[in-house]
């Protein structure tokens, strides 16, 4: 019997198949040549926003959860699931049209906000009330729908972030309990652009 309690560590997710350690595409050792996603994977995946899990028969084949039995018995699927699902989703629309990886390990969500902050693209304080309204968020459909707006805005100056970070945090949004500990990694991450950069 499968559950869900195997670690994300030992699985290689959609977006790992094509990003490499170095944040490019991965190489094809046959062709030589980049891998990168293919169109139609994209559109599966974009298929996807504001659905529930499973729901998109176009991504059941992205989807690398191992099925928990004894849910899956009931007719239910996990956390994991329903995040991974969100957070291939939410990849499809990062990554539409961009021609570098938007998965980037280590970059996490706080981070490419702050980012986003600093690129004058977008009004500052407009930002940061976005970002408050995601924290904020007390249900994973009204987080998605945050996320959904954000993520079009990070595409818009092609800031990556760490999409395996980022399911992690969306299977956190399911527990109340683990809310609080996501929304500190968020602050710490967005709130340091608060610090003076070395030159001032």
């Amino acid at each position: 019997m499968t559950t869900d309690h195997t670690t994300a560590a030992t699985r290689r997710r959609y977006w790992d198949e094509f990003t490499g350690p170095d944040h490019t595409w991965r190489i094809d050792p046959r062709s030589g040549q980049q891998r990168r996603p293919p169109g139609e994977d994209l559109a599966a995946m974009r298929s996807g926003l504001g659905r529930p899990v499973m729901d998109s028969p176009k991504m059941w084949p992205l989807y690398s959860c191992e099925i928990n039995d004894v849910l899956a018995l009931r007719d239910e699927v996990s956390d994991e699931q329903k995040a991974e699902h969100a957070a291939l989703a939410l990849y499809g629309l990062h990554q539409q049209s961009q021609s570098k990886p938007m998965h980037r390990r280590g970059t996490k969500l706080g981070e490419a906000l702050r980012a986003l902050r600093r690129s004058g693209k977008f009004s500052e304080e407009a930002l940061d009330t976005r970002v408050a309204q995601l924290a904020g968020a007390t249900s994973v459909p009204a987080l998605l729908v945050h996320l959904r707006g954000l993520i079009t805005q990070l595409r818009t100056i092609g800031q990556p972030l760490d999409y395996n970070h980022l399911m992690a945090d969306i299977q956190a949004w399911h527990s109340a309990d683990r809310r609080p500990q996501v929304r500190l990694k968020w602050a710490i991450g967005y709130q340091a652009w608060k610090d003076k950069a070395p030159a001032d």
